[in-house]
């Protein structure tokens, strides 16, 4: 690891951090609920004297909230939650502001996990996840389960004496979690009885999941894709498996492109409503002869298996927008293949399977991210404006929650939309006295 203004961190090249800067600025310019927490921030200073742990895509909307953050006075370090999805430019970018970051791009899973151990090591008192990893390598730490971290986080905790790893593990006032998959296992948790802290559950938010999953993943996945492999939607029959907001955005945005779009589900309120919005609905066996271009979005695993690869057709494109890169059951195609990996491009690998050539993406990770560079930043104004305002939320109401999963107040949902709406310039009605009487009564008719 290497040092700087004696900032800790860990990332590919300090000479693009320059480069960094400028693609941060250029975020920037789209994010305007975030720039005007930022500025109230600056001047309140809630977080001041904070320990600020996040492990997120090192990306430039990422970027501009570990700086509001830091605005409002917290000590932040941040760590990649995925392997692929860091900008290496971004990442010495923040070094030079005084952030500590662990995250280079396709660093392997020793370097992953020695990135969230550097983070748990600070003593966060606020955690930020995508996806759970940090929350959960705490928990296991907790619960002294150090036969289930992984090994590079084990070799760590061995040395821990007790006193240090009840500070670790007892000095984090909550945590706040961006996506389905970790709420999913943060859920998980709570129902277990072992979570030990009150998360916020930042996906949740309307201002997020109706607009980061459904516009953010529905533009990004499909840009990924097209990145990676310059194929042509128009014509192509799409096979989307799972429909919840992530999966309706992709559906759409493949459905406007041209395409011919299938979704599989296992829900059946979920596979009701995209029977209703005009989708073909089928199980994944019969999808799978079909598809040029699959996509998994569920959160679960393998939902592409072993008989769906025997049964593609040749050519068949197979990518994953799920947070991790189990959806896709990669031992199994390699299991069942004739030949492969073949490279063809950066990261597109092709594998032959009965004599036919069935086509990975990004080795089952997140393709927006591993391909592209992930949601806009428009959209991700809102949700890295959750981010900000669920840090300040826990910063004074924290001890006074449950150790649970909670949805962010209402009203800080309502304030991000207005704000967002005020940066459009778009106004909107407000009611009357008499309509508020009228909606809080039981007793007024026609």
């Amino acid at each position: 690891m290497s040092q700087t203004k004696a900032i800790e961190y860990d990332v590919a090249d300090m000479s693009l951090a320059d480069e960094g800067c400028l693609r941060v600025q250029w975020a920037e310019r789209f994010m305007p609920v975030l720039r005007q927490i930022r500025e109230r921030f600056a001047e309140e200073r809630p977080l001041e004297g904070l320990r600020v742990a996040a492990c997120l895509h090192v990306t430039t909307e990422t970027a501009n909230l570990m700086l509001t953050l830091q605005a409002g006075g917290a000590d932040t370090v941040l760590c990649a939650s995925n392997p692929l999805s860091t900008q290496d430019p971004v990442a010495a970018y923040l070094v030079t502001k005084g952030i500590g970051v662990f995250a280079v791009k396709g660093e392997n899973d020793d370097r992953y996990y020695e990135h969230i151990r550097a983070a748990l090591e600070y003593r966060p008192q606020i955690t930020m996840d995508d996806g759970a990893d940090l929350v959960g390598s705490l928990h296991m730490l907790a619960l002294q389960r150090y036969d289930d971290l992984a090994p590079v986080l084990r070799s760590w905790s061995t040395k821990l004496s007790e006193a240090e790893r009840v500070e670790v593990v007892e000095g984090v006032l909550g945590s706040t979690e961006e996506t389905t998959t970790g709420i999913i296992r943060l859920r998980a948790m709570a129902a277990d009885g072992i979570l030990r802290f009150p998360v916020i559950a930042v996906n949740d938010s309307y201002t997020k999941h109706l607009f980061d999953n459904r516009y953010g993943t529905g533009q990004s996945t499909l840009d990924g894709i097209l990145r990676a492999t310059n194929m042509l939607l128009a014509g192509a029959t799409v096979v989307v498996s799972g429909y919840g907001w992530c999966g309706r955005g992709v559906a759409t945005r493949a459905r406007g492109a041209g395409a011919n779009v299938i979704v599989t589900e296992v829900d059946a309120l979920r596979a009701l409503e995209a029977t209703m919005d005009g989708f073909r609905v089928m199980p994944m066996h019969e999808a799978a002869p079909l598809g040029d271009l699959f996509i998994t979005l569920t959160g679960d695993i393998r939902v592409i298996r072993e008989a769906d690869f025997l049964a593609m057709k040749d050519g068949a494109i197979v990518a994953n927008s799920g947070h991790f890169d189990v959806e896709i059951d990669i031992p199994a195609l390699e299991r069942v293949s004739d030949s492969g990996p073949l490279q063809l491009r950066p990261l597109v690998e092709e594998y032959v399977v009965n004599g036919k050539r069935v086509v990975l993406l990004a080795r089952g990770r997140l393709i927006n991210l591993a391909s592209a560079e992930g949601h806009p930043a428009s959209v991700m104004d809102m949700s890295f404006a959750n981010q900000a305002l669920a840090a300040e939320y826990l910063r004074r109401m924290g001890s006074t929650l449950t150790a649970d999963v909670h949805r962010i107040p209402a009203e800080l949902d309502q304030e991000i939309a207005r704000l967002k709406l005020a940066s459009m310039s778009i106004e909107i009605d407000t009611l009357t006295e008499e309509q508020e009487r009228y909606l809080s009564s039981w007793d007024q008719g026609t």
